[in-house]
């Protein structure tokens, strides 16, 4: 099953043992995202961070970020990759899904209304969408206008795919954005920055369970 409630995109500076500190803590997704990387460097990333998500949680998922090749790259390779997070600029879903397979998770960026119903047409090839920005961040700028906590819950009824809020997103954010419909947060620099990485998720998945209820 994708737990899409804690769901971890790495930054810079990134390190395996942070990525397993966040899956102990209950992180279901860790998105390999290192900005700007060349493709070597992000196959080798993700084949260190997926070996440490592995050893402390088999069902957490490792996707990487943009780069089909290297995902599919690793998965050939035996690294316990499960898929790819795919742009607008990036290649199409059903491309993706044709190379990378049946049982690969496919995640794709959107951000307004007009965008998550253009991903709808894609929804028997696609697992999610991520959608924001939630609030202006420094960590991407997408161009977009911040969605807010009010711009997420007509994407929500609109959308056929799970949707993922990202975005400046924090632990303080969690319970309100759960609120909203979504299915889950995506998180860069509050877990990255995090002194205990672990605690951190736990306290963001009790937020966004009792935002849900």
């Amino acid at each position: 099953m994708l737990d899409l409630r804690c769901y971890f995109v790495t930054g810079t500076n990134m390190t395996p043992e942070i990525a397993a500190a966040a899956v102990r803590g209950g992180a279901g997704v860790v998105q390999v995202r290192s900005k700007p990387i060349s493709a070597r460097a992000l196959y080798d990333l993700g084949a260190r961070v997926a070996e440490a998500v592995h050893e402390v949680n088999p069902r957490a998922h490792v996707l990487i970020d943009d780069r089909v090749d290297v995902a599919l790259a690793l998965r050939c390779a035996g690294a316990p990759v499960h898929g790819v997070h795919i742009g607008q600029d990036d290649l199409c879903p059903r491309a993706a899904r044709e190379l990378l397979g049946p049982d690969a998770i496919i995640g794709l960026t959107t951000g307004t209304l007009e965008l998550i119903r253009d991903a709808n047409q894609y929804a028997d090839v696609l697992d999610y969408v991520g959608c924001g920005p939630f609030r202006a961040t420094p960590t991407k700028d997408s161009g977009r206008t911040p969605l807010g906590l009010e711009g997420y819950p007509e994407i929500v009824a609109d959308s056929q795919l799970p949707v993922v809020a990202i975005g400046d997103v924090t632990v303080d954010d969690a319970a309100e954005l759960a609120a909203t419909g979504v299915d889950g947060l995506a998180v860069v620099r509050g877990i990255m920055n995090a002194p205990d990485p672990a605690a951190y998720c736990e306290r963001l998945l009790s937020e966004f369970e009792k935002g849900r209820a």
